[in-house]
């Protein structure tokens, strides 16, 4: 065992060695990392001693929250028998096969094959492959532009960061790669014209998925992929005649529908998928992050029947991880599963604490600060404005956003900021007492903003 550190000796050698994901390492080793040693249910605790509630889930995916001694216990038991062995050469094992059956269960009825990777960066990775596998096999190679959305996240490889409508990602390493198109967002608040309702506004961006399969020909594209919910991209809950029209359009046109699920799955909208909540029909349907809570790595891609007849067909799908279907993620992915069915998170969320939650959150609304607060499940997100009336944006577009979400830290509370928009995604364990503290901290967050944005003369 190590000697104990202090938070100065961790600090030094994280600057002097660790690279952050999404990070500006220059400041962040002037500022010094934030050091996480214990959690427990929905609580973090740091270098310091300070409590923190963690409004993110650790990063979407802590559904069952920290300290689950039942998916420790699965994952040890599993590593002492089989730590590992590869899904490669007419080979498999027993965690895997099981969750494989399990998944088939609980995802819609048209899924009962899955391809194992090990996140959902690498899950949609594979899903450019497939889907243009599976159109080469049909002898339709010409099929192979996939159209996504701006402010979409997918991933940081090189292929999921392409299908995701990422600037600031796109700017970095000569991304996208060929064959990948984006259209308009859902996002009405930031979005809509002058006087466009909801309703209009969610036809209107819906059919700018049938005028780029127009454009193109539909003979040249595959699929359209998209997040029930755009999570990174700001929890952008699409208007009520979104959904209902995309899914017409993929309904009449030859190409495959990929839901990506890796935030919205495992009960985080109310159903056990997101595709479930807005009736939605994938042919391909990717997931990770709550698959295992975030206990083990582990994502996987869903195949509909009908694709899956084709893939079959068409000899090997040269494609694959080291770590598809490791045997340890496997069982943590079990007893996450195990634990969420026993609990009726699924229902909790749209029965009991997600309408708790959603109506306290709501009322932020009213603060002066907020232009909108909307929720669905257990995602919530509060549009930051200077002029909720007229829609306005603050100047510098981020530093409100990061002002704010610095406030939340220093008040015990994790949220993150995208754009000027707090965003948040408790475990589903939270209790109405945690989210009665939620709202407060986020409350105290809020008004401590908007006293600096006083002093800054930002307002009035």
């Amino acid at each position: 065992m190590s000697q104990p550190k202090t938070t100065a000796e961790l600090r030094a050698l994280d600057a002097a060695h660790h690279l952050h994901p999404f990070s500006d390492m220059k400041s962040l080793n002037a500022e010094g990392a934030r050091i996480i040693v214990k959690a427990d249910g929905v609580w973090l605790t740091d270098s310091e001693g300070n409590r923190i509630l963690d409004g993110m889930s650790g990063l979407w995916c802590v559904n069952v929250g920290y300290g689950r001694e039942e998916i420790v216990d699965a994952v040890a038991a599993q590593m002492r028998e089989l730590p590992y062995y590869n899904t490669f050469f007419k080979t498999t094992h027993q965690p895997a096969i099981e969750l494989s059956a399990k998944l088939a269960e609980l995802t819609p009825p048209q899924f009962n094959r899955v391809f194992f990777t090990g996140s959902g960066s690498e899950s949609n990775d594979t899903v450019i492959r497939l889907v243009r596998r599976y159109f080469d096999i049909k002898e339709k190679p010409e099929k192979k532009i996939i159209i996504s959305r701006r402010n979409a996240y997918h991933g940081s490889t090189v292929g999921a960061a392409s299908l995701g409508g990422m600037a600031p990602m796109h700017a970095q390493g000569g991304l996208p790669i060929p064959d990948i198109l984006h259209i308009a967002q859902p996002y009405w608040w930031g979005e809509a014209r002058q006087g466009e309702t909801t309703e209009e506004f969610g036809l209107r961006t819906a059919r700018a998925l049938e005028s780029a399969i127009d454009a193109m020909g539909e003979d040249r594209i595959a699929a359209f992929i998209a997040e029930p919910v755009q999570g990174a991209g700001g929890v952008i809950i699409p208007p009520a005649t979104y959904w209902p029209e995309i899914a017409r359009i993929c309904r009449e046109r030859d190409i495959l529908f990929v839901s990506d699920e890796v935030i919205c799955g495992f009960g985080r909208t109310g159903k056990w998928f997101g595709c479930e909540t807005f009736d939605t029909h994938p042919d391909i349907l990717v997931m990770a992050k709550g698959i295992t809570s975030g206990y083990m790595p582990l994502g996987g891609v869903m195949v509909a029947d009908r694709v899956a007849e084709v893939l079959l067909e068409g000899g090997d799908f040269n494609h694959g991880y080291t770590y598809s279907g490791h045997p340890a993620a496997c069982a943590a992915a079990l007893a996450n599963l195990a634990i969420m069915e026993r609990e009726n998170l699924v229902d909790r969320v749209a029965n009991d604490i997600g309408p708790y939650l959603k109506a306290r959150w709501g009322a932020l609304a009213e603060h002066p600060l907020v232009g909108e607060a909307p929720m669905l499940g257990m995602l919530g997100a509060l549009e930051l404005t200077p002029d909720k009336v007229a829609r306005t944006k603050f100047p510098d577009v981020g530093k409100v956003g990061t002002l704010a979400r610095d406030f939340s830290f220093r008040n015990g509370l994790v949220m993150r900021a995208v754009r000027d928009r707090l965003i948040i995604a408790p475990p589903l364990v939270i209790s109405h007492h945690e989210c009665d503290e939620l709202v407060a901290r986020t409350r105290k967050t809020l008004d401590d903003t908007w006293g600096e944005l006083k002093r800054w003369g930002w307002i009035g």
